[in-house]
């Protein structure tokens, strides 16, 4: 299987590049078009810079996209912050769903675009034996939208609009790119942060603990 991992941030590439070098994988650098992937042979994985936020992150996947011989599954991984209770900083958000919380229709109602996680990833990953103790897994709802949530009751009002379990930016931009080009898709994020005024200090504390458990969930479940 081969795949595109888009990271939003500089920040969490370099952090999950050094957690799959970690784990004994060799990284290649690579010109794909105007960009660069980092090549993971050993797992199948090209590893790039989607850019932040929504728009430029569907921008910067489709290019990697239109620039790929094959992908066969394209993830979006960074960080994320908490909305629901048991959500701990460390653990991980498989998203069987992605909804774009910020795409506000003012004269019609209609509901927010969603975006399903790819049915086939979600089985192969659900039935995978893998160990991030004390870190959890949790699969559900992640709410993509361009802001940052550093408030409580903003949180709240999130989870109760979304029923989402974390909210990050980019997911439903790569999403749209995935769905424009017939690609499977998939997010997935490790919590920094409850999405609280304490967001944006924990965030840099807890960004490479997120990272690196990402990137042994990654190893665990796709290297075969």
């Amino acid at each position: 299987m081969q795949l595109l991992i888009i990271t939003p941030l500089e920040e969490e590439l370099s952090f999950l590049s050094q957690s799959l070098q970690a784990q004994g994988l060799s990284e290649s650098i690579q010109s794909v078009g105007k960009l660069t992937g980092h090549c993971f042979p050993k797992l199948g994985v090209t590893l790039a810079l989607g850019g932040h936020g929504k728009a430029q992150s569907a921008l910067q996947t489709q290019h990697f996209i239109d620039h790929s011989e094959h992908i066969d599954l394209v993830i979006c991984a960074g960080a994320a912050g908490a909305l629901s209770p048991g959500t701990e900083v460390g653990d991980l958000v498989v998203a069987e769903t992605t909804i774009e919380h910020d795409y506000l229709l003012r004269f019609v109602q209609r509901p927010a675009p969603q975006f399903a996680g790819s049915q086939e990833a979600l089985s192969m990953l659900r039935s995978s034996q893998y160990t991030l103790h004390p870190a959890q897994v949790h699969y559900g709802i992640i709410a993509s939208g361009d802001e940052d949530i550093v408030d409580l009751e903003r949180a709240q009002a999130l989870h109760l609009q979304t029923k989402a379990l974390a909210v990050a930016w980019e997911g439903a931009g790569v999403a749209r790119s995935c769905r424009f080009s017939g690609i499977p898709y998939l997010e997935i994020r490790g919590i920094t942060d409850t999405a609280d005024h304490d967001a944006p200090a924990v965030f840099e504390m807890n960004l490479s603990i997120a990272m690196e458990n990402l990137g042994r969930f990654l190893v665990q479940v796709f290297m075969r």
